[in-house]
């Protein structure tokens, strides 16, 4: 248990920011995370070795948030949410990394990309800082297609981010 122990300290704040950027809800990503966080102890044993355990790790956080959106609570949520018009204020270590200068803009932009199998490698590299052959297996794509994909969405955003700015 200890390399989950390890596991848990280094890639909490990552499984956290990838709910965060989808969710833009601080409670819910933070039930999430303990969700996988949980699902992950009681999977353990069941672990296979056949991946790292981050990619095993945000597998099971990806399952959580496809489960998330088939629920009822999601739809009611979201709801209450278009009608809420005023934005989050910071208030841990993680929502003021994520708030940080420019951040919005970016995740603003992150969010807007089509199809969302690009949002999902973006988000993948950048808030959870896998590896490209990580994000690979997690997608079920080649450890290339991650990269060359990352690296025209990242040329294609810090174009659109420009034109905004002026």
């Amino acid at each position: 248990m200890n390399e989950l122990e390890k596991m848990y300290r280094d890639i909490q704040p990552k499984v956290f920011a990838f709910f965060y950027i989808k969710l833009g809800d601080r409670a819910l990503a933070e039930d999430l995370t303990h969700d996988v966080f949980y699902a992950a102890v009681k999977g353990f044993p069941s672990f296979a070795g056949d991946s790292s355990l981050s990619t095993w790790i945000f597998s099971i956080a990806k399952n959580r948030l496809k489960k998330h959106f088939r629920s009822k609570k999601y739809t009611a949520g979201l709801t209450e949410q278009l009608s809420n018009e005023e934005s989050p204020t910071p208030s841990s270590p993680e929502e003021i990394y994520i708030l940080k200068e420019g951040s919005r803009d970016l995740v603003a932009h992150i969010n807007k990309l089509e199809p969302p199998l690009i949002r999902e490698i973006v988000i993948l590299r950048i808030y959870a800082e896998l590896s490209f052959k990580e994000i690979g297996r997690l997608i079920g794509k080649s450890e290339n297609f991650a990269r060359v994909t990352f690296h025209r969405t990242k040329i294609r955003l810090k174009k659109e981010m420009r034109v905004s700015d002026e």
